[in-house]
């Protein structure tokens, strides 16, 4: 399979599904120019009924998406930082998760919203907060977090396909990340997840770009004697709980990571669920591990600070164990 980067891997799952299938359109701002390079090329390719550069106003065609999507289209909402998703709430939580369930199952929302998200670059608090969590509590949508260029491909593929509204989020970390990926025509699932590495002692569950970081410190950790499993969920709504919990049973311990916020997020809700469901084979408690409680500072130093590292996934593990780091 040819290795290729994040960004390339977005632009071959664009193409072919616009390819595909007539009814797939790109709208969003800069899409035209193509911002970070995922859009670049499409609208000489496609034309500019197929590529529409919108107006900075997300509220206005997050709607127009779904009315789109609602009038047999399959729209690709482009939200150039995640964090103007706070300017479409209404749009997305009130209007394109209800009204499939509203309408008795009459309307389909065949949808993707994707959307740039996290701590990088020294963009400040109004372009790197992951907000992905605020919408795993509202029924009608599914979200997930790809952490590799396969899973870029693939995820965003199924989105595209999917008869409902899908987030579809790309954590800024991870763009500089290559891999390698299928040339044929492929979908990873949305709700089934991934064990990236077996191990015996302890589950690392990691979300997006925190995958790599886990799979680094499970590195450091098999030079200590300690073996780590490393599960990716993919999509985290819908979860695919199963595999979470069976590797939990196997090994004992459980380590949650996820680079939204410590608090109300998604290590707790992961965390919660395999106390839940898993208490009687835990030898230890389940820790979690997200970003720090403040909005995301500009200065390199302080940017950095924020995300969960390495080093925070072996202390914890360590700590697991009765040992020190």
């Amino acid at each position: 399979m040819p290795v290729i980067g994040f960004i390339e891997a977005i632009k071959q799952a664009l193409t072919e599904e616009m390819e595909r299938d007539p009814n797939v359109f790109i709208m969003g701002e800069d899409v035209k120019l193509g911002a970070f390079g995922a859009t670049r090329g499409l609208f000489e390719k496609f034309g500019a009924a197929r590529v529409r550069n919108t107006p900075i106003s997300e509220a206005g065609f997050a709607g127009a998406g779904i009315g789109a999507a609602m009038a047999g289209m399959r729209p690709i909402v482009e939200i150039e930082f995640a964090s103007f998703f706070y300017c479409c709430f209404d749009q997305v939580c009130n209007q394109a998760a209800k009204l499939r369930y509203m309408s008795g199952g009459q309307a389909r929302l065949p949808l993707t919203f994707r959307a740039i998200y996290g701590a990088a670059g020294s963009a400040a608090a109004q372009h790197s907060e992951v907000v992905y969590p605020q919408f795993l509590g509202i029924p009608g949508l599914k979200v997930v977090v790809p952490s590799g260029a396969a899973e870029v491909k693939g995820l965003l593929k199924a989105a595209i396909r999917d008869d409902n509204p899908v987030i579809y989020m790309e954590d800024k970390m991870s763009y500089q990340l290559k891999g390698q990926v299928p040339v044929e025509d492929y979908v990873v699932p949305i709700g089934v997840a991934d064990v990236k590495r077996e191990g015996r002692d302890v589950t690392l569950v990691a979300t997006s770009a925190l995958v790599h970081v886990a799979l680094s410190a499970a590195n450091v950790l098999d030079a200590d004697g300690i073996s780590a499993e490393v599960v990716d969920p993919r999509s985290l709504k819908p979860l695919d709980k199963g595999a979470i919990l069976d590797s939990v049973r196997k090994t004992g311990r459980a380590v949650v990571i996820d680079g939204g916020y410590q608090s109300y997020g998604v290590t707790a809700e992961i965390a919660a669920i395999i106390a839940d469901e898993a208490f009687d084979y835990l030898d230890a408690p389940v820790k979690r591990i997200g970003a720090t409680d403040v909005p995301v500072p500009m200065a390199p130093v302080l940017e950095r600070a924020t995300i969960p590292n390495e080093h925070q996934v072996v202390s914890t593990v360590k700590g697991l164990f009765g040992r020190r780091y």
